[in-house]
């Protein structure tokens, strides 16, 4: 599946390449929603409590001039930041090896028309672990007044054999110092989200946001023998403040 992304990605961007080419030429600045807040979520992928961390903001990246949500097609940088698992704050993890912080660099893929987007993307890690992860997903935006967007929306998420192995698999070195067998997922679909997520403008440049999402673990990662809680739910809340770079 991840292949299948990476090769869908990859043949509209050659397809688009001309025009693309000339969009990044116009490009003058670089407009993006950054700030910080707190996520009520499940301690790791695959915990069954919930802990409070901090929630790192970076969201509507734009090239060019921001004016709304653009229409059709179009490409845009894909960032995301993993935190780090210390298996030592966690009994059930116990032996297993720590997995630092993980940064993840790539490319969305847009189409919208009217209310409705849809997406995907792909990214390569590096720190923590450095597989290739990505989304497929669709949105609906309802905006009843010129403060306050509201969306929902459905995505899988997808990672390689390296994503779900630093994540969900146990290697065997980790076996003989933990309570579990070793264990080596495939890549593919390892999650399903249905979120609920607000913005409210403070400000033309400061909004509060906020985010409910309901996860499910999927395929190999589901069954890991790390896994406690198949479901996985989270909610988030902070704010953001719109940030320009201009060239």
């Amino acid at each position: 599946m991840p292949r299948l992304l990476a090769l869908a990605l990859i043949s509209s961007s050659l397809l688009a390449a001309p025009a693309m080419a000339q969009s990044f030429m116009d490009v003058d600045q670089v407009t993006l929603d950054a700030g910080l807040g707190m996520s009520y979520s499940p301690e790791y992928m695959g915990s069954g409590d919930n802990d409070a961390s901090p929630w790192f903001i970076l969201k509507n990246i734009t090239l060019g001039t921001p004016e709304g949500e653009k229409q059709g097609f179009s490409i845009t940088p894909s960032l995301r930041y993993m935190g780090e698992r210390d298996s030592g704050d966690y009994d059930r993890l116990t032996g297993l090896d720590n997995i630092d912080a993980a940064g993840e660099v790539g490319l969305r893929l847009n189409y919208v028309t009217g209310p409705f987007s849809s997406y995907g993307t792909i990214r390569k890690g590096f720190g923590g672990h450095e597989g290739v992860a990505g989304e497929i997903g669709t949105r609906y935006r309802y905006q009843p007044n010129d403060k306050l967007t509201l969306w929902t929306g459905a995505e899988l998420q997808l990672g390689d054999d390296k994503f779900t192995g630093t994540y969900f698999g146990i290697t065997d070195s980790e076996a003989l110092t933990s309570n579990f067998a070793a264990y080596d997922p495939e890549g593919g679909a390892y999650a399903a989200n249905l979120s609920v997520e607000a913005r409210y403008m403070l400000t033309p440049k400061t909004s509060v946001m906020g985010k409910v999402t309901y996860g499910r673990l999927l395929g190999d990662a589901a069954d890991s023998p790390i896994v406690e809680d198949k479901n996985q739910p989270s909610i988030s809340i902070g704010v953001a403040r719109q940030l320009n770079f201009r060239f």
